[in-house]
């Protein structure tokens, strides 16, 4: 059994978690995000669901499965009764739901097989709700032909079209970054990966095809940080955490905010302030290290600079 992020994973309990991570050493590294609630707002399986937040889910499973909480919660095998695939599950998503069936043909008239998309979040697991975003994945290298396909669409007239002002102030709010609107805006639009779909928001969301994945090295904490550096690789920006790799004495950025995922391209200059970590091969900054991200960001100053 094997796992990487946007899957989802129901235990035994009948614990419904996100899968977070892409290594698994001890267990299944994950994000409980729903249990089952007689009074919860949503229904799948014949059963009612209550969502959990990030608090929330920290604070339920101390007090009735401490043993998965670490740093993430992590899930022994032996404690899963079944996964859920965004790959596997979005044929049959398509074939329900004609906004999703509209970006998997949008996607392979562009190239982009079939296969190689997902549908991750209240949509796989057929939780979703009437105003519920769709999270739809694509894996690999094939991501960034899809954003670029969907960044096409969005300048046609079909019904793939960019977002709206009220949408775009929705998600700042939401993400709560340590920039002010207008950055936000700046660094956001040009990085492709959100669109409407009829009323609906959607996210392009990477996923490491599996001959991607490597281990993660371990750092030792150095304290906090602010620094610049040139991005010399991008690959896996969008990725989570995002990956920049930098030329200087600090080689890349780890980041595990959504917000700062795309937020740099090859040659530009970046300013980043989070947590330094050394590790054997050298040295990375870590941005995100809350679920706020207080006082961390990342900017491009080349692209301030340029303004456009």
């Amino acid at each position: 059994m094997r796992a990487r992020i946007r899957d989802f994973l129901e235990t035994v309990d009948g614990w419904i978690f996100a899968v977070a991570d892409y290594n698994h050493l001890e267990g299944f590294r994950c994000l409980l995000r729903y249990i089952p609630d007689l009074e919860g707002a949503r229904e799948a399986f014949g059963t009612r669901y209550r969502k959990m937040d990030f608090e929330d889910s920290f604070r339920f499973l101390k007090a009735n499965k401490p043993e998965y909480v670490k740093d993430l919660h992590v899930i022994p095998e032996k404690d899963v009764r079944r996964m859920f695939l965004p790959s596997v599950s979005l044929h049959a998503v398509a074939q329900e739901d004609p906004r999703v069936r509209t970006i998997v043909e949008t996607l392979e008239e562009g190239g982009i097989p079939m296969d190689q998309m997902g549908i991750t979040g209240s949509m796989l697991l057929g939780l979703q709700g009437p105003t519920s975003d769709i999270d739809f994945v694509v894996y690999g290298p094939h991501w960034w032909n899809a954003r670029d396909i969907i960044t096409e669409a969005k300048k046609g007239s079909g019904p793939i079209r960019d977002l709206d002002e009220a949408t775009w102030k929705k998600i700042y709010s939401k993400r709560k970054p340590e920039v002010s609107f207008g950055e936000f805006i700046l660094h956001e639009k040009r990085k492709g990966n959100r669109g409407m779909v009829g009323n609906t928001y959607f996210d392009l969301l990477f996923t490491r095809d599996w001959a991607q994945i490597r281990p993660r090295p371990e750092g030792r904490v150095l304290g906090r940080r602010k620094i610049t550096g040139v991005v010399k690789g991008a690959d896996f920006s969008f990725d989570s955490p995002a990956i920049y790799r930098l030329d200087g004495d600090v080689e890349e950025i780890y980041c595990y905010s959504h917000t700062y995922a795309g937020q740099a391209a090859p040659g530009e200059t970046v300013e980043a302030c989070g947590v330094l970590e050394e590790m054997d091969e050298g040295r990375r900054l870590v941005v995100g290290t809350t679920r706020e991200a207080k006082g961390e960001w990342i900017r491009s100053l080349t692209l301030l600079s340029s303004g456009k």
